[in-house]
């Protein structure tokens, strides 16, 4: 699997367009380049070489599915459930920018992600659309509910 290319692939959450390449994700959607991208990473371990979680929300953290966190950092990550159909992929990479695979502002068009993406993962579910992931963002102090 080439980590350079754009992946078309039915998360655990909605549909997605997922890369190491930031940048490329954000051309695509046609949205800033300075607005950051979250990472989905497979476990807990890979999300210790990133960023560290503030001991008094490391049990939220650890308890939290389908949520995104966005760090003191300001970096945001999510780990993949290990028992999701989606963890099966992002476990090869370990890590990849994830981003929903529509224009931004619009709804899912499969045509657009079709056409953004380099390799299409099928899976035996088709793809649909759903909520994303809830977002909370958290210092050393304090949480705030994003979305």
């Amino acid at each position: 699997m080439d980590k350079n290319k754009i992946y078309l692939v039915q998360t655990d959450t909605t549909v997605g367009l997922l890369s190491r390449d930031d940048r490329k994700l954000s051309v695509i959607k046609k949205r800033a380049e300075t607005q950051k991208i979250l990472q989905a990473v497979d476990s807990f371990a890979t999300l210790q070489k990133y960023t560290r979680v503030p001991n008094i929300y490391k049990k939220l953290v650890r308890n939290s599915n389908r949520t995104t966190f966005i760090y003191p950092n300001g970096d945001s990550f999510r780990v993949v459930d290990n028992l999701s159909f989606h963890h099966n992929f992002i476990s090869k990479f370990q890590n990849l920018y994830s981003t929903s695979a529509n224009e931004t502002t619009k709804k899912f068009d499969f045509d657009f992600a079709y056409n953004s993406s380099n390799i299409i993962v099928f899976s035996k579910n088709d793809f649909f659309e759903s909520s994303g992931s809830s977002i909370l963002k958290i210092t050393n102090f304090k949480k705030k509910k994003i979305r």
